[in-house]
């Protein structure tokens, strides 16, 4: 098949098929009109106050429409953080994809510290501070200081495989598939709202079960499946802004020296593969004693995240256009606020 008759979305969508349900959030709508009111038009204003079409852009994106399909129960007081945390997410990603690989340790420094409490925000200058600080004092009121650390920990994890993303990018060379893999795992940016499905259950897990090598298995795969989804949506876009070096499909393209429709065929087959595990996992969990009967519904949301972004992402003008957002005035905005 040539590449002009290769439907990239009709493939992800008629293949990258999930057996969860979808549920949604009911309190989507009221958590977006806050995000885009009182967010990004309110108080983060100022981030992109000279850049109106930007923040419509963001506006577009409904970050808590997206929030509520991996969260689909927690109150409106419960979703508020969530949310939040959702719209850093975005904005995060985007202020810093263009970044030197060396700048990102100082930022990644600060997020974790803000998150955590360890560091005040009014002593950071990293332009989300306020996010961050807001994002730890809503939680507090629903999950321990451990939970927060944890949280802390799991962006961390982000951001160094933020690390890696740019310094390929930086070098124009592409990564070998399996060290792609590894930190796409991180850079899908869903370690940290795995922890956060504590806040939607009202359940804190202990340390043992969080540590569990199995539940740790199950996040990792859901990660993967995720960021493996996402590669083939966004090829398009990632050719435009020379994102390809830490790509999955375009790592793959350039080790087997295949066409791209090849490459995404093999992303689906590794997707596939990480499903069957997951799936098998999820169908012979070990006892957890007291903890059981929540840790299955734990494992349950956490399907609820893949199924979920299929069922929502498939409208986004972020994923389906090379509109959003521009690399070079992200860029310059970062330049001016730093």
């Amino acid at each position: 098949m040539n590449r002009e008759n290769f439907n990239i979305s009709k493939f992800l969508h008629e293949n990258f098929n999930y057996p969860f349900p979808v549920l949604k959030n009911p309190h989507a709508d009221q958590l977006q009109k806050m995000t885009d009111h009182e967010w990004i038009d309110g108080k983060y204003f100022w981030i992109y106050e000279d850049n109106p079409d930007l923040r419509k852009k963001y506006q577009k994106t409904k970050t808590s429409h997206i929030a509520a399909y991996f969260f689909p129960t927690a109150s409106p007081e419960r979703f508020t953080p969530i949310c939040r945390l959702m719209l850093w997410a975005f904005y995060n990603d985007d202020l810093y994809e263009e970044s030197e690989s060396d700048d990102i340790e100082y930022v990644k420094t600060h997020t974790a510290g803000i998150l955590n409490g360890t560091i005040e925000e009014s002593l950071s200058i990293i332009p989300l501070r306020d996010m961050l600080d807001a994002t730890r004092q809503e939680l507090q009121r629903f999950i321990p200081p451990n939970s927060i650390t944890r949280l802390s920990q799991m962006v961390e994890r982000y951001f160094q495989g933020l690390e890696k993303e740019l310094r390929y990018k930086k070098m124009k060379e592409y990564p070998t598939l399996e060290e792609c893999i590894a930190f796409r795992e991180k850079t899908v940016c869903l370690y940290p709202f795995l922890q956060l499905l504590e806040v939607d259950l009202e359940v804190v897990f202990p340390l043992a079960i969080h540590n569990d090598p199995v539940i740790q298995r199950l996040q990792a795969l859901i990660c993967r499946m995720s960021a493996f989804f996402n590669d083939v949506q966004s090829v398009i876009k990632d050719e435009a802004t020379e994102s390809i070096y830490y790509n999955t499909v375009k790592v793959i393209q350039n080790e087997h020296q295949i066409s791209l429709e090849d490459a995404c065929i093999e992303c689906l087959r590794l997707h596939n593969e990480d499903l069957e595990e997951f799936l098998k996992i999820r169908a012979s969990l070990p006892d957890f004693g007291f903890w059981h009967d929540a840790v299955v519904k734990w494992v349950d949301y956490m399907s609820f995240i893949l199924s979920g972004w299929k069922a929502i992402s498939a409208g986004l003008d972020r994923y389906n256009t090379t509109e959003f957002p521009s690399a070079s005035e992200l860029q310059k905005r970062l330049t001016e606020i730093r």
